[in-house]
Order: structure tokens, then sequence, then C-alpha cells
């Protein structure tokens, strides 16, 4: 491999010509003896929580090992664990605890070398399967096509198979198209065969994650419900055996279903559900600013209704890597794994709309101008991040409204308490959200940190800044707050009509 390297808070971490991290490795388990072994493949944000959860098991005391490709994008996640920097950041002090904890007893580790399969009693598998997406133009945002390619998810399963003990247990906890367990079963049956060991004592399951950043990580690891199955009996119970050992079952029972394909359906349909209420929500709040109509204090009286209570609020749009997608990965299944001849028109339909959510928002925006032109004012938007609280800019809409704005030679500021460097924008982030020192013409509240909430400090100076334009897009501003910074600027609110 070339010598590449990645910069992360200004540091330097070279990867290495040898890849070859065996010694280090055994050294680990020596350190760990008589421990059983789990690796984590993936050290994304779900793989390096799961691997702290796993380094402070319940009732089990595991030897942990997370592992990940050796490239610019992640191997400094391998680096920064090993000297004892945990790579992601997030509002829940269980993550320092925990790490402290696994620091203390030296029971994690973090390499790029396939050969820790081979130790695994435990491999659970955390990568990513995206869906590549097809838009008309940025202007409108629609969906026209879309497809998922397997081949990565794939080789990865195969990287297992081709060093895991004949009797490991297998388990995938990466969002997949249903009928996709049933695949790497396959895939690593073959290699065991391959391998001349006995391919019938593996154990293979899926259970899903539900992993929340933000300031319960953790917890949604640990203390929350969780659905699980297996290709068969033996593996199911295998399965709940050793998720007994990590999550407090007392408080949160296992769920188990009669099938992979059951499980696998299981988190798709549970995020298309959500996908699908914002989406709608999403219609709503367009005829909300048509009509002139508030909406927030429309559904807050619906939410008095016990069954309504799960009814949506509006917003910018959705984020984040799993409502962006998993409708899509559940509809190509139906189609390419199922053997359907129709896809899931209604879900496909939810996810564009809510793709297209920025795109209803900078129209709103520019609105506001009239005849005046949007183009080259200067623009802060507060949040980058996809959700409150988190440092996480994966697929966040604010993505697009920002790209949008860069078309109208606007210069942008950015804020994010959670994000320093925003990657996909390739731009740094102010993390001191009081500082308003630049010119401005419009301040966007564009995620709804709990920083931004209430928060006196910014509020005035705001209030003491030059007639702004203010465009709340979640809905964060109280009315008390909308009265008091309508006396000097200008300020809309996504989905409160006149407003």
């Amino acid at each position: 491999m070339v010598e590449s390297t990645n910069i992360i808070n200004q540091k330097v971490y070279k990867i290495p010509n040898n890849l070859d991290d065996s010694l280090n490795i055994k050294d680990f388990l020596a350190q760990n003896s008589g421990k059983k072994v789990i690796v984590v493949q993936g050290l994304g944000f779900v793989g390096a929580v799961m691997a702290l959860v796993c380094s402070n098991a319940i009732t089990e005391e595991y030897a942990v090992i997370g592992i990940d490709l050796a490239n610019e994008n992640t191997y400094w996640k391998i680096k920064s664990i090993n000297e004892g920097v945990f790579p992601l950041v997030a509002d829940d002090p269980k993550i320092n605890t925990f790490f402290n904890n696994a620091k203390e007893k030296g029971n994690l580790y973090a390499t790029y070398d396939p050969i820790a399969y081979s130790f695994a009693d435990i491999v659970i598998i955390d990568i990513n399967l995206d869906v590549q997406k097809q838009y008309d133009h940025i202007q409108s945002n629609k969906i026209v096509d879309y497809s998922v390619n397997l081949s990565g998810f794939k080789a990865a399963i195969k990287s297992i198979g081709e060093k895991c003990k004949e009797d490991a247990l297998i388990l995938i906890e990466t969002t997949v198209p249903p009928g996709t367990t049933k695949l790497a079963k396959k895939i690593i049956q073959d290699c065991l065969s391959h391998r001349n060991l006995n391919s019938e004592k593996i154990k293979i399951g899926h259970s899903y994650e539900r992993v929340m950043p933000g300031p319960n990580y953790i917890d949604s690891i640990q203390n929350f419900y969780r659905v699980y199955s297996g290709v068969d009996d033996y593996s199911a119970d295998n399965v709940e055996l050793f998720l007994k050992t990590i999550i407090r079952v007392d408080e949160y029972p296992l769920t188990r279903l009669k099938s992979t394909n059951a499980t696998e359906m299981s988190k798709v349909l549970e995020n298309s559900f959500r996908a699908m209420n914002i989406a709608f929500i999403v219609e709503w709040s367009r005829y909300a600013e048509e009509a002139g109509v508030d909406l927030y204090e429309v559904v807050n009286a619906i939410r008095m209704r016990p069954t309504h209570k799960n009814l949506m609020l509006p917003g910018i749009g959705v984020g984040g890597y799993c409502l962006t997608k998993d409708p899509l990965l559940a509809s190509w299944s139906k189609q390419n794994l199922i053997g359907s001849n129709e896809g899931l028109n209604m879900s496909e339909m939810a996810v564009s709309t809510n793709d297209n959510m920025p795109v209803y928002a900078f129209t709103i925006l520019k609105n506001l101008f009239n005849d005046k032109l949007i183009k080259n004012k200067n623009i802060y938007l507060l949040g980058v991040s996809y959700a409150p609280d988190v440092g996480d800019t994966r697929y966040s809409p604010v993505e697009l409204l920002c790209k949008l704005l860069k078309k109208e030679d606007c210069t942008m500021y950015f804020n994010d308490p959670y994000v320093t460097f925003w990657e996909e924008m390739n731009t740094n982030v102010k993390d001191n959200f009081n500082d308003l020192s630049n010119p401005l013409d419009i301040i966007i509240i564009s995620t709804g940190h709990t920083l931004y909430k209430k928060n006196k400090d910014l509020l005035n100076k705001i209030i003491d800044k030059d007639k702004l334009i203010i465009f709340d897009t979640i809905g964060i501003l109280s009315d008390d707050e909308i009265t008091l910074l309508s006396k000097k600027h200008i300020v809309k609110v996504l989905g409160r009509g006149d407003i």
C-alpha cells in the first residue's frame, strides 16, 4: 500500500506500508488471557461505541478488538483509540467513563489486520451499507433512481469467513436489505468449506442497532430494547446468550423473531415509518405556510390526544445515516432479493420528499427578500450536524441548504458546538456559538442544539446586531423570543405561516 496520511485535529497519522499487526494483537490477547474475544468490524458511529459497550459488558469480561480499513478515512480512528483518545464526540458523559474504564482494564484494542478474526469468539458487523441516489438536479432534489451495491458488504463478510473460527458467532448489526443475512451465511459457509472446516458449526445472527448519537449514546445500546434472530435456532440461542451479557435485559427484555428476514424487515420498517411520519408533516408544513397557519400550535393541540402524540413537528429535513436510505433498502430488497415486481412506492416517495425539504427552506428564505436578490449575503448557520446535541454531519440537510446558498455567492459562516471540521463541506466550524463578530445579513438556526435554546447571551447579541433576517428552520424560538426579536429584525419560523 502507498503511504498516505490523515490529518485530524492537526495530527498526522502515517499509514504503515506493512499491514501485519499480528504481534501487537497477540500481545494484547496475552494481557487479556482467559477472556472471550470480540471483534467489532467497523469503527464508525455504531461500531466504535459498540466496542465500548462490549469492553464494559455487564456479566462478562471480554477482550475487544475494533477493526477497520487502513485508509485515510479510517486509519486515524484506529490510531486515536490506541493512543487513548476516543474518536467520536457526543454529549454523553458515559462515553468518557466507558473509554476510561476500558483503558484502565486494557481490554480494548484497534487494528487494521484481518488476522484478528482468527482469534474471535464473536464477530460483530457494524459497517456501512449505502444507497446510491440519482437526482434530476439540485434545485428540485427529486430522486429519479437509486441502487444498492452489496459488493463492499460481501467483501467484508468474506474477509471474516477467510479467517474466523468454524464455531464463531457472527452477529450482523448493520442495517441491511431483508434477505442479506442469508447471503452472508452462504459466503461464510463457502469460505469455511474452502478452508476444510466444518461449515455447520458457525453461528450467524442478526440484531439491528438502534444507536442514538447524543446524550443517550451508550444507553441506546446498553439500556434499550433489542430485536434479534438467527439463521437457525442454535444461532439465535447464542445471539441471545451474548446480548444478555451487554444489555440490561431485566429492564429491557429481548424480542426474538422467527427469521433473519423478519429482523431485517423490522429495522427498515421501523425507520421507514419514521421517515414517512416526517414526510407527512413536510407536506402539511407547506400547506400551513400557504394558509398562514402556525403548524406548531396545531400539532401541539393534536398531541393532547394520546393516540397522536408521535405526530412530528416541522423542520429543515431529514439527515443522518438511517432515515435517508432505509426505506430505499427495503424497496430494493423487495424487488431484488424477494423477487417482487414492484417496490414500496410510498416509502420511496417519503425519502424523496424529505430530501427535498432543504430546497423548500431555501425557497422560503429567498421569498423573504421579495424583489431583492439573496446573492452575496453574509449568512451565519447555527448548527451543521443533522440532529441536536451530536457531532454527526452525515447526510445533514444543512449541507444541501449550504450548497444552494453558495450557488448564490453567499459568504457562509458556520457554528456547531459538536463539530470543529465539516468534512462534507471541507470547512472549519466555530464552536463559540456566541461569536457574532462577522458582518451578517442572515442568521439561520439549522440544528436544534440545546446550547442554542433559550440562550440569553446569544439572544442579546442577536438583538444588538444591525437589522437581520432570522430564519428558524426547526422552531426553537419561543413566542416571547420571536416577539422580542421582531422589534428590530425580520423573524421567520418555518411552519408558522405568516410569523
